[in-house]
């Protein structure tokens, strides 16, 4: 038997992983956002998410990507919060004609799934928005895009801090730096290695070592916007925490030690995780002679800034924003009202602040 989902408008909003930390978030923006489309949270333990399924009138059920029973449900849209490594939901959301939202993918399974999605001839949205946090990173760059006119470069610089919430699928997002990754500079195609390319941003108002890191937008941003160069650096709250990951990178720790059997160790390295803390990264943008930047901020942390990333994408995909949705595979920044993104994102508590370019 395989997995089956049937398209009713009126049924509900379907959160693969609605009651880990991210789709948590996004469950009750969508409860207050979208309140008469109702929600359907699931995960591999149901139990666990009993105590958000009472306090926003959702229904919780099993579905276990990793188990072999089927799952069978009507529903008006999904959104994938959790890992898809066999693209089943991908799969069964796009066979049913469900409109469909996906932020978990790293560039490799957002290639796939947009190989997978273009073959079964999509009668609904696919929106493949894993860009960074849920896609808010290229909402914002084709904000700036639209402000300038087109896009030759964007660089995006991300400041993780350490005092924040972070899940497993996070962790597994960044666990590729023994791997070298396809970018875009210049209008060349090359192969980087993870945490190259080292520098000093100002991120709001502190001056944050960055080196490189495998995003989808340096994938899709050359495709989407025609970008000449995309490129993505991450660097921590914590100075020593950068340095000590970059020292390691020069002795090829992540190479050497990028088996199975060295898992947990290099994933202690990146997964820390606190109470809360701010997320907060920063976009510039070139086209020509004309330059813009801006921070990004959210106080409430990633788990929040990702759910607002998700939840945009969910009004997209329903027709929610004001626009008609459009059948196919599509990104965040192919967004059909790039002028409305900033304000958006300020009515869900996100804060823009323009920054010297």
């Amino acid at each position: 038997m395989r997995d089956e989902l049937r398209y009713d408008p009126a049924g509900p909003v379907l959160i693969t992983g609605g009651y880990g930390l991210v789709g948590a978030e996004l469950a009750r923006l969508v409860a207050t956002d979208l309140p008469d489309r109702g929600l359907l949270l699931t995960g591999r333990t149901p139990a666990n998410g009993a105590t958000l399924a009472r306090e926003l009138g959702a229904e919780v059920r099993r579905w276990d990507l990793d188990a072999p029973e089927p799952f069978a449900a009507a529903v008006s849209a999904v959104v994938s919060c959790v890992n898809d490594p066999g693209d089943r939901v991908l799969r069964a959301a796009v066979a049913a004609g469900v409109p469909y939202v996906d932020i978990t993918r790293w560039t490799a399974r957002v290639q796939r799934a947009a190989t997978v999605a273009a073959l079964l001839r999509p009668t609904a949205p696919v929106l493949l928005s894993s860009a960074w946090m849920g896609g808010v990173s290229t909402l914002v760059a084709a904000s700036l895009a639209d402000r300038l006119g087109g896009a030759d470069r964007v660089e995006t610089a991300v400041r993780w801090d350490m005092a924040d919430r972070s899940g497993a699928d996070s962790v597994e997002f960044m666990d590729r730096l023994g791997l070298d990754f396809e970018v875009v500079e210049d209008g060349r195609r090359r192969l980087v290695g993870p945490l190259s390319g080292a520098r000093t941003v100002r991120i709001g108002a502190d001056p944050t070592t960055v080196a490189r890191l495998d995003t989808p937008e340096q994938y899709t941003l050359p495709l989407t916007l025609g970008t000449t160069t995309a490129a993505t650096r991450i660097g921590f709250s914590s100075a020593a925490a950068t340095r000590g990951l970059l020292a390691l990178r020069r002795t090829g720790f992540f190479r050497w030690a990028g088996g199975a059997r060295w898992t947990p160790a290099r994933r202690a390295l990146l997964h820390s995780p606190g109470s809360g803390g701010t997320a907060r990264f920063r976009v510039d943008l070139a086209h020509g002679p004309r330059t813009a930047a801006v921070t990004v901020s959210d106080g409430l942390g990633q788990c929040h800034l990702t759910a607002v990333g998700a939840l945009l994408g969910l009004r997209r995909v329903l027709g929610a924003d004001g626009a008609d949705p459009v059948p196919g595979v599509s990104f965040p920044e192919l967004t059909p009202r790039p002028a409305a993104v900033p304000e958006a994102l300020a009515a869900l508590g996100v804060e823009l602040t323009e920054a010297a370019a």
